[in-house]
């Protein structure tokens, strides 16, 4: 065999282990979410009236995504008390659109028809600019949404700017609520205020999201 040869024998385990990290990094990437400074994660998802809501339709508008689920104890703990329709009011005040997503898969828990939603929505008095229904999932496994409640807030240019809890108080405790940090209303303070977001990433709490 000729150093040639040699050298191409070689040649091949190293760049069939180079293409196989490649694939690991590819897949980790992918693998590892949203990021926040980066392009939040496009979507096109359809309302309980049949509205399909785009994200590139919304460029130039701060957005508030909510994901939720009325049979989860930590969900009924804000509406309950009223404090995520609170919130969804002074953010609408803001001139933000708040989208409550609910992603639970047909037979589990928080699955709901759309005149469930409309019906819950009416019940809570809430005050989201519009419910948006993902049975399948893909919009949030696209957003990496694990908990209920899970939140994502979106500047005017696309860019997801934070992700996590609604606030610091990790039960299903309405009693809490008073004295929470509340993450969102700070996330608003600093994005209108143009500075840099204090808590960009937080832990969120909650059910899991029933995929």
């Amino acid at each position: 065999m000729t150093d040639h040869h040699r050298s191409v024998f070689k040649a091949r385990p190293l760049a069939a282990f180079a293409l196989a990290a490649l694939g690991v990094l590819f897949a980790w990437t992918a693998a590892a979410g949203p990021q926040v400074g980066e392009p939040a994660p496009p979507f096109a998802v359809a309302d309980t009236a049949g509205k399909t809501w785009n994200l590139a339709d919304l460029k130039g508008r701060k957005v508030i995504l909510e994901w939720t689920n009325d049979g989860c104890p930590y969900v009924r703990k804000h509406y309950g008390s009223g404090n995520m329709q609170a919130l969804q009011r002074e953010a609408a005040a803001a001139g933000y659109v708040w989208l409550s997503v609910i992603s639970s898969a047909p037979g589990s828990q928080g699955h709901v028809t759309p005149a469930q939603a409309d019906a819950l929505t009416a019940e809570h008095k809430a005050a989201p600019a519009a419910v948006l229904l993902d049975p399948a999932g893909t919009m949030g496994r696209a957003y990496g949404a694990k908990t209920t409640p899970h939140l994502f807030v979106i500047d005017p240019a696309g860019i997801l700017v934070y992700m996590g809890g609604i606030d610091d108080r990790a039960t299903s405790d309405p009693a809490d609520i008073p004295g929470a940090r509340n993450y969102v209303r700070l996330a608003m303070a600093d994005l209108d205020a143009g500075r840099p977001l204090a808590h960009p990433v937080t832990k969120p709490y909650g059910c899991s999201v029933k995929y």
